[in-house]
């Protein structure tokens, strides 16, 4: 009998789980169900979410590998398809980035190439788009789900379940009039009122939003010299907007470095676990330690210039932000964009922050075994810094920004602290209120990302009955002299899961469940978000899926 093997979700997770099952030598029964009508594609790039302005923030080099990359798929498209998305066919190379439309579509023909080599290596693949989990029950040997369509419900049980049910966006985005409590889908923004807009988040996705409102109130165009200029439309005039968020500054163009990553002389893989291996006792600060040689070592001038030797991981964010802060952000913005292209043409690469860059992937290994002192420290103000390095955005849509401050239709608000957003007696929209300033919009648009979930909105209510379904914990700094058996742990959100991103502790019941969604483990593994981070849970399920079943029916050979 074969394995059956249920993929809840087709998104990036689910595709790189799938190509990684068809591997098995031994013939696989696998079903995947989609929400989702257009299977292949994933939340972050359907059609009805996005917008052709909203960009992927990574190019095709840096996706692992499909069938095709993303570049010679590209390549073979017909000139009308270009076009619409205004892409040059002379242009198109590895480090470009290209709208999130332009993903899903490639995407969602990897999916149906790896569906086909599936099927000829012997492996029974169905595909149920439309179809939503409404629940999942873990028995002592299987796992039983509920399945819902437009027009019937049904069980199934399989051995093994792969939860890849990616992002989760609210099921209504304008929460009240004017209120948006998501930037997508991408197509109620469209529908957003005249006057000021509001956008809180100054990241990639407040970005977004911004953009996909702008591109519906008027047009960015190149003037006689070649630069970027926003016109609004006809009975647009008063559009204007503010961005919102602490720092209140804007993200960095993407910058050029070497692809793979190199690997780090001083934070290495082995040097993080070795302190992993010493206990949770100071960890965050031996690592950081570790950190501030590695930058020390990329880049002396950088680290003697903002005194790293007398920083620590709680005042090395103050430094590292510290020149921005102190400029305007739409010039900030400009001489750093003007900088990466130059950088770009030259080959030439920022060696302190491609240090901070390819450390990250190691520091996040010591992350889940913080005690939660040191957790909350690293998310104060050390995680920042990371993100800001692997989250910098598409040159364009800097460019675009640019274009909107220079018509005078865009600003930049730092928060206080203590800030407030208030609906009250408001027809639309929302206000800020900062003490006695306040900002009124009449559209209002929370951009702020992915929410991290816990263990308690696992939208599976059996599942969430189930005891073996626990939030994460973090051992408590005081009890870390005690043995283990004599530490306490305080929950501290996401869900508990193993290596391979199975429930803990769900005996008797099964464990063959794989959580890789990601909202479900931000808050142990912060930095896990993007497509590679989809293929390297994909792929650790789908090996712990096969070593399971080389345990039950030796061997069990993976084919090449």
């Amino acid at each position: 009998m074969h394995s059956r093997i249920c993929i809840i979700g087709s998104g990036p997770t689910g595709i790189f789980t799938l190509k990684n099952l068809i591997k098995s030598a031994i013939p696989l029964n696998i079903s995947i169900y989609e929400a989702e009508q257009n299977a292949g594609k994933g939340t972050p790039y359907l059609p009805d979410a996005n917008d052709p302005v909203m960009l992927s923030n990574i190019p095709s080099i840096e996706i692992p590998m499909l069938p095709e990359t993303l570049v010679d798929w590209l390549s073979r498209q017909g000139d009308d398809y270009l076009a619409s998305f205004s892409i040059v066919r002379s242009r198109i190379n590895g480090r470009e980035f290209y709208p999130r439309l332009v993903l899903g579509d490639y995407f969602q023909d990897q999916f149906t190439a790896i569906l086909a080599d599936g099927r000829n290596r012997g492996h029974d693949i169905q595909v149920q788009s439309g179809h939503r989990v409404t629940d999942i029950a873990l028995g002592t040997d299987d796992i039983r789900i509920r399945v819902g369509s437009s027009d019937a419900e049904f069980d199934a049980v399989f051995d093994h379940v792969v939860m890849a049910t990616g992002h989760s966006w609210p099921e209504k985005t304008e929460v009240r009039p004017g209120y948006f409590s998501s930037p997508w889908p991408a197509a109620a923004l469209k529908l957003a009122g005249h006057g000021r807009l509001g956008v809180l988040g100054t990241s990639l996705s407040g970005i977004d939003a911004l953009l996909t409102v702008a591109s519906s109130r008027g047009s960015f165009v190149l003037d006689g010299a070649g630069d970027l200029q926003f016109q609004p439309a006809a009975g647009y005039k008063d559009f204007s907007a503010a961005m919102m968020s602490r720092k209140g500054l804007l993200p960095e163009a993407d910058f050029y470095c070497p692809l793979p990553y190199l690997n780090p002389a001083v934070c290495t893989q082995e040097a993080v676990d070795n302190e992993i291996a010493s206990g949770p006792t100071r960890l965050l600060d031996r690592i950081f330690d570790l950190f501030r040689k590695e930058i020390t070592f990329a880049d002396p001038d950088y680290a003697a210039e903002i005194g790293l030797s007398l920083l620590t991981v709680d005042t090395f964010a103050d430094a590292y932000y510290g020149r921005r802060s102190n400029v305007d952000p739409f010039a900030w913005a400009a001489a750093n964009l003007a900088e990466a292209e130059r950088n770009i043409e030259r080959q030439f690469t920022i060696t302190w922050r491609y240090a901070i860059l390819i450390t990250h992937e190691n520091i996040a290994r010591a992350i889940p075994h913080l005690d939660t002192d040191d957790l909350q420290r690293f998310n104060r103000s050390f995680k920042s810094i990371f993100v800001d390095e692997y989250a910098t955005v598409p040159h364009l849509s800097i460019k675009r920004l640019l274009a909107l401050r220079n018509s005078g239709r865009l600003e930049i608000i730092r928060l206080e602290e203590n800030y407030e957003i208030e609906t009250d007696d408001l027809a639309r929209g929302a206000r800020i209120i900062m003490g006695r300033k306040e900002e009124v919009f009449d559209t209002f648009i929370d951009a702020t990302g992915q929410s991290a979930l816990s263990a308690q909105d696992l939208p599976f209510p059996t599942l969430l009955q189930q005891s073996g379904i626990k939030a994460a914990a973090t051992p408590e700094p005081a009890n870390l002299i005690c043995d283990d058996e004599r530490t306490t742990f305080k929950r501290t959100g996401g869900i508990d899961v193993d290596d391979f991103y199975r429930p803990l502790k769900t005996a008797p019941l099964t464990n063959r469940l794989y959580c890789v969604a990601i909202p479900f483990l931000l808050h142990k593994h912060p930095f896990v978000q993007g497509i590679t981070s989809a293929a390297e849970l994909g792929e650790t399920a789908a090996h712990a899926i096969l070593a399971d079943l080389s345990r039950a029916e030796t061997p069990v050979l993976l084919s090449a």
